[in-house]
C-alpha cells in the first residue's frame, strides 16, 4: 500500500504546524491532488529544474521542498518563464508539490534545533519567540477493559504529552447510560433497553495542530458505535515556537575554532566570520537561512556570536557594533543540514502508517554560490 499525498502532508504538519508559519510566508501543497499515491517522496530545499528531473527518473509522485514554489501569487503561469515551466512540468508529471518552510524553521524539533544540536548546542532555546501553541482538554468515556487501549491510540497519536512524560491522563470510575435506537449495532445492551455500564471518563491534554488525528486515534480505538467526547479550550501555557535558538557550548572555543566546526560539520568550503578570530565563544545562536537581521535579538540574547546565512554588509557592522561575532555559513548550507533528519522523520512516520512508500534527499541540489 502507497500513503497518498495527505498522509504525507499531515505527517509533515504533524511536526511544522502551517500555523506556525510567517503572514507573508506561503507553505502547503503547491501543485497536486491530496488524494493521489505518493509513490515515493523526494526532499529538497528548492523545486529546481534539476530537482524535478530528479524525481521524474526516480519515479517519486511527491517532492517536499523548504522553500515554496510560488510564494507570492503568480499573475499566470507562463511556459517562457522558468517557474511556468517548472510548474506545468510538474503537474504533466503528475509530481505534487509541497513546501515546509518558516513552519518547519519555528517548529520545536525543527530546522533550527537540529542545525543547533548538528553544531554542538546545548540547553537550547528559542531566540525569537513568535508563537505559543494553544491547548485543549479531551474527555472521553470508555468502557471498562478498553480504557488501555484508547490511552495507547491517544498516546500514539501525540495527546497526552506533559515535557518528556508520554501516556499522561486521568481516568475515573463512573456509570454510563444510555438506549440504543432502531438501526444500532450496539457494543453493550439491546435495542430499546436502557444500558448502564461501568466506564471510565479518561481525559488527558492535547495540541491544537495533533486534535484532529487525537480525535481519530481515540474513536478508532474505542469500542463503541458512537463515542461520548468532549474537548475544552485550556489557559495553560503551550509550547513556545519561534526564529533561530540559541545554545550553549559544552566546552568553550574560539570563533576560529568556531568557524572550521561549522565548516566541518556542515560539509561547506568556507565560511565566512565576523569578529575578532581569537575572542572566546560560550554562548551561540543560530538561525537557518537568512538570519542577518536577528544581530540585535542574538546580542541582547546574550550570544557570543551568530550563525546564519546570507548577512549583509550593514548587519555585520552591526554586530562588530555590538561585540557580537558572526559566521556566516550561507544560506543553502545553514539549511541544507537540516534535509537528512527531516528524512529520517518522514521515513519512521511512513513505516508506522504502515505503507511501501519512502523518502529520500534529493542528491541532484546545489549551492549555486561556488568558490572563486
Amino acid at each position: 500500500m502507497l500513503a497518498k499525498v495527505a498522509q504525507v502532508m499531515e505527517i509533515i504538519e504533524a511536526l511544522a504546524p502551517r500555523s506556525l508559519a510567517e503572514e507573508w510566508d506561503n507553505p502547503g501543497l503547491q501543485v497536486g491532488d491530496p488524494a493521489a499515491e505518493a509513490t515515493s517522496v523526494l526532499v529538497a530545499l528548492d523545486l529546481t529544474d534539476a530537482v524535478l528531473e530528479e524525481a521524474a527518473a526516480v519515479g517519486a509522485k511527491l517532492v517536499v521542498c523548504h522553500h515554496p514554489a510560488i510564494l507570492k501569487p503568480l499573475p499566470g503561469i507562463r511556459l517562457d518563464l522558468p517557474v511556468g515551466r517548472r510548474l506545468a512540468r510538474a503537474l504533466a508529471a503528475g509530481i505534487a508539490v509541497y513546501a515546509a518552510h518558516t513552519n518547519l524553521d519555528a517548529a520545536p524539533g525543527g530546522l533550527n534545533d537540529i542545525l543547533a544540536r548538528k553544531l554542538g548546542l546545548e540547553d537550547l532555546r528559542i531566540l525569537r519567540p513568535t508563537r505559543e501553541e494553544k491547548l485543549f482538554k479531551l474527555v472521553v468515556f470508555v468502557p471498562r477493559g478498553h480504557e488501555d487501549a484508547v490511552r495507547d491510540a491517544l498516546a500514539g497519536a501525540g495527546a497526552g504529552w506533559i515535557g518528556n512524560y508520554s501516556h499522561c491522563t486521568f481516568q475515573a470510575a463512573g456509570t454510563g447510560t444510555f438506549k440504543p435506537g432502531e438501526g444500532t449495532h450496539p457494543f453493550l445492551g439491546r435495542q430499546g433497553e436502557v444500558e448502564r455500564a461501568d466506564e471510565y471518563r479518561l481525559e488527558t491534554i492535547v495540541p491544537e495542530p495533533l486534535l484532529r488525528a487525537s480525535l481519530r486515534a481515540m474513536i478508532k480505538a474505542h469500542p463503541y458505535e458512537e463515542v461520548a467526547y468532549d474537548v475544552y479550550p485550556l489557559a495553560n501555557q503551550g509550547r513556545e515556537s519561534g526564529l533561530g535558538r540559541v545554545g550553549r557550548l559544552k566546552e568553550a572555543v574560539s570563533l576560529a575554532g568556531l568557524a572550521a566546526r561549522v565548516k566541518e560539520r556542515l560539509g561547506l568550503a568556507a565560511v565566512r566570520a565576523v569578529g575578532e578570530p581569537s575572542r572566546v565563544v560560550h554562548q551561540a545562536a543560530v538561525c537557518g537561512g537568512s538570519g542577518g537581521s536577528l544581530v540585535g535579538v542574538a546580542a541582547f540574547a546574550g550570544a557570543d556570536v551568530l550563525i546564519t546565512g546570507d548577512v549583509r554588509y550593514h548587519d555585520a557592522l552591526e554586530a562588530l557594533e555590538r561585540g557580537l561575532g558572526v559566521i556566516d555559513a550561507g544560506h543553502f548550507g545553514t539549511e541544507a543540514a537540516a534535509l537528512d533528519e527531516l528524512c529520517g522523520y518522514l521515513n519512521d512516520r511512513l513505516a508506522a502508517v504502515p505503507c511501501e512508500t519512502r523518502a529520500a534527499v534529493s542528491r541532484a541540489e546545489t549551492d549555486p554560490f561556488r568558490e572563486g
